[in-house]
């Protein structure tokens, strides 16, 4: 089924930049917790943009390697990384082992998630770790959790349509809840998780707009906005008028154990 928040649609871009602004330090200080050093051999699966897949290069250095995949790599260009057209679902996973294995925002939309999560963790060595972090839509549901007026009525009432434009493609709205459990299912050990969720920066418009332009017509034809009131809403957004919020980011991780 076709990803609803598609790469090749030119408000990805902005998309990436915002979710990069958002959650970059937050999944930056994770990967320094792990220990990503010198001469590690890292897979980020979905990358999108270039934001992670540079700054683990920089990490690793030119003794280790950076494999960055997705299934529409036009935004990866500017990585100084091996970039790779790679379906975590349908293809054969990449050579490794890897030191690292790392998804963000990516599993919540796949259908068949659980193989995917089973193709990372067979994808790493011995005290290999993986790095997932999926946001969890269902734990906190709103665009503003202050509503105060009709505007804030409005933009959670378009959330709400978006997100069952997600549930109707396979998406899975209580997700991140799950990957603690999930991670220790997979047979990983030490595993820990926390949670982010950003409220009233201004990236948080700027993801918004973009995700609702991305996704206008299929509002519009499934009834969950006029035309009229989409104009509003993206209208009230460049105004910063509304105090906007994730869903949040839960991180998760553990590791392979040693032989």
């Amino acid at each position: 089924m076709e990803y609803l928040l598609s790469n090749r649609q030119v408000e990805a871009g902005a998309r990436f930049a915002a979710i990069s602004e958002l959650f970059d330090a937050w999944t930056f200080r994770h990967m320094d917790d792990i220990g990503v050093a010198e001469g590690w051999r890292c897979w980020e699966v979905g990358a999108g943009g270039p934001s992670v897949p540079a700054w683990l290069a920089g990490r690793v250095g030119n003794s280790g390697r950076v494999l960055a995949t997705d299934i529409d790599v036009s935004w990866l260009g500017d990585a100084p990384v091996e970039v790779r057209r790679h379906d975590i679902v349908r293809d054969e996973p990449p050579e490794g082992p890897f030191d690292l294995v790392h998804a963000r925002l990516v599993l919540v939309h796949l259908a068949d998630r659980d193989a995917a999560l089973r193709t990372m963790v067979e994808s790493l060595r011995p005290g290999g770790v993986l790095l997932v972090e999926d946001a969890d839509p269902a734990l906190q549901p709103l665009a503003c959790p202050d509503e105060r007026g009709p505007d804030e009525r409005l933009a959670n009432s378009v959330r709400r349509g978006f997100r069952k434009l997600l549930a109707e493609r396979g998406a899975d709205l209580a997700y991140g809840r799950r990957l603690p459990r999930l991670l220790r299912e997979a047979g990983l050990t030490g595993v820990r998780a926390d949670a982010y969720s950003p409220i009233a920066a201004p990236a948080c418009g700027v993801l918004e707009a973009a995700t609702i332009m991305q996704v206008r017509d299929r509002l519009i034809a499934g009834g969950h906005a006029t035309s009229e009131e989409i104009d509003h809403l993206l209208a009230v957004i460049a105004e910063g008028g509304l105090d906007l919020t994730l869903a949040p980011l839960i991180s998760a991780w553990g590791r392979v154990p040693a032989e």
